[in-house]
């Protein structure tokens, strides 16, 4: 198969799709890899890393779009990139198309095999594509909070984590799967004052017990968020529903009952968030604004900041998946793996994930009704 590697042209994301190691495997099973120039420069690889393990290096985005079979991203084309994609090729990279009605029209339109990282899940119900990214996110979203709590962003120019005889930071995180759990780590690591919220008690009891008493927990509702987010110094909204719009769980009301200078950091903005102020999408560039007093911080790549790290663990993870669509081809892969096939959000188009027909009020098909016998 041939297989492409674009550039990503989404501002300031750094990552890029396959690592020369992901590549070299891809061709020692006999495939062909084209690599657009640079495409690696923002994890640390130049275009010899990827020449000495025998990928074709071409100039443009056309090129790579035009000669490959399955094209391998990190981020969702953006508009200039929707007529590159042709029909029958295969798009593989984090799609979110719940919160992306455009790109949806487009992958219908012209008529792409269509799988979403994001919506790959296994029997036990993880999502092993996105989990490397929701660690770096959840992670990312305590360091990033804690800068943005600093008297020259903005915030109260608190300390996470206080020094003796001060009260820390009181930190609230909505959601306890991987990103609220990664947040957590980080936030306790801190020494900071953390609640966790979430709607499922099992989750609740099992944090309990990784954390030994260390965390706080709380039953999720409109109650409990209202009252915790009037006291928090710094907010993380951490909701998933895999393929879906996220809901909003935080509403303007609450938000203008938070302290002046508190900092809300939204990780699920890429799904359209799960903060009702959170009226727009931001960058790294210029990452945060103040609404009723409060800073919005809602970027939509964050492990984007931390290209280098965030390769290697999609990579990992993704490779895999990568190599049973080549090695098999489409069909027959998605017929294999159960866990692929939830990935396929669109094909021929028709869309084949319930969520994103939903989201968007178009008509679902199920894929298996759209693979040939």
């Amino acid at each position: 198969m041939r297989i492409g590697v674009p550039k990503e042209v989404k501002p300031n994301e750094h990552r890029v799709a396959m690592t020369p190691a992901g590549v070299e495997a891809l061709i020692k099973q006999g495939h062909t890899v084209l690599l657009e120039s640079t495409a690696g420069v923002g994890s640390g690889f130049n275009d010899f890393d990827y020449e000495q393990v025998g990928a074709q290096i071409v100039s443009t985005p056309s090129e790579v779009y035009a000669n490959a079979e399955m094209i391998v991203k990190v981020k969702e084309p953006l508009a200039p990139e929707y007529d590159l994609l042709r029909e029958n090729q295969l798009l593989f990279t984090f799609l979110h198309l719940a919160a992306e009605p455009a790109l949806t029209r487009a992958l219908i339109r012209n008529r792409v095999k269509a799988i979403a990282y994001e919506t790959i899940q296994l029997p036990d119900r993880s999502l092993p594509l996105l989990t490397p990214m929701s660690e770096v996110a959840g992670k990312m979203s305590v360091q990033i909070g804690a800068m943005l709590l600093e008297k020259h962003y903005g915030g109260k120019g608190m300390l996470l984590g206080g020094v003796p005889g001060t009260h820390p930071a009181r930190v609230m995180i909505l959601g306890g799967g991987t990103v609220g759990t990664s947040a957590a780590k980080i936030a306790l690591g801190f020494g900071a004052d953390v609640t966790l919220l979430d709607v499922n008690l099992d989750r609740l009891r099992h944090l309990d017990d990784i954390f030994q008493g260390r965390l706080k927990t709380l039953m999720s509702n409109s109650f409990n968020i209202r009252e915790e987010a009037r006291q928090a110094d710094l907010l993380i909204g951490a909701v998933l529903i895999p393929g879906a719009k996220a809901p909003k769980l935080v509403t303007e009301a609450m938000v203008q009952e938070m302290q002046p200078g508190s900092v809300i950091v939204d990780v699920a903005i890429d799904q359209g968030g799960s903060i009702e102020t959170i009226d727009r999408v931001t960058t790294h560039a210029d990452p945060a604004y103040v609404k009723h007093g409060v800073i919005h911080y809602s970027v939509a790549n964050m492990p984007g900041a931390v290209a280098r790290t965030s390769t290697f663990a999609l990579t990992n993870a993704t490779l895999p998946y990568v190599l049973a669509l080549a090695n098999q081809g489409f069909d027959r892969a998605v017929r294999k793996n159960a866990a692929l096939a939830k990935g396929v959000n669109a094909l021929n188009g028709h869309i084949t994930y319930a969520s994103v027909a939903e989201a968007h009020g178009l008509p679902f098909t199920p894929l298996e009704a759209l693979l040939p016998a």
